[in-house]
C-alpha cells in the first residue's frame, strides 16, 4: 500500500488549501490526516471511516472538511480559514485490519 499526499503550500492567514491523498490499495477501515508542527508531536487532525463517518480534532472543527472519492480512491482535506498555528507537515494515514499505513508528508505553511 502506498499513500501519496499532495496539495500543500504557502498560504496567507484566512486562506484555503485542499490536500489530497491517493491510495494504491483498498479496503481501509479508516483514512485520516495527521500533522506535525516543528518541535511538536504528530497529532491527529481528521478521520473518515469506511462507512463515511467523519470526526475532527477540536481545533479544526468548522474550518476543515475531510471527504473522499471512492472511484478515484482518494481522500481530501479542505482547509479553510487557515491560521498560522495550522503550519505543519500533513500526513495521510490509512488503517486496514491490524496494519497502519503512512504517506509522505506535505508541507503547509500559513504566513503573511
Amino acid at each position: 500500500v502506498q499513500l501519496q499526499a499532495s496539495g500543500g503550500g504557502l498560504v496567507q492567514p484566512g486562506g484555503s488549501l485542499r490536500l489530497s491523498c491517493a491510495a494504491s490499495g483498498r479496503g481501509f477501515k479508516s483514512t485520516a490526516w495527521y500533522r506535525q508542527a516543528p518541535g511538536k508531536q504528530r497529532e491527529w487532525v481528521a478521520r473518515i471511516t469506511a462507512g463515511g463517518d467523519t470526526d475532527y480534532t477540536d481545533s479544526v472543527k468548522g474550518r476543515f472538511t475531510i471527504s473522499r472519492d471512492i472511484r478515484k480512491n482518494e481522500v481530501y482535506l479542505q482547509m479553510n480559514s487557515l491560521k498560522p498555528e495550522d503550519t505543519a507537515i500533513y500526513y495521510c494515514n490509512a488503517v486496514r485490519g491490524s496494519a497502519t499505513f503512512w504517506g509522505q508528508g506535505t508541507q503547509v505553511t500559513v504566513s503573511s
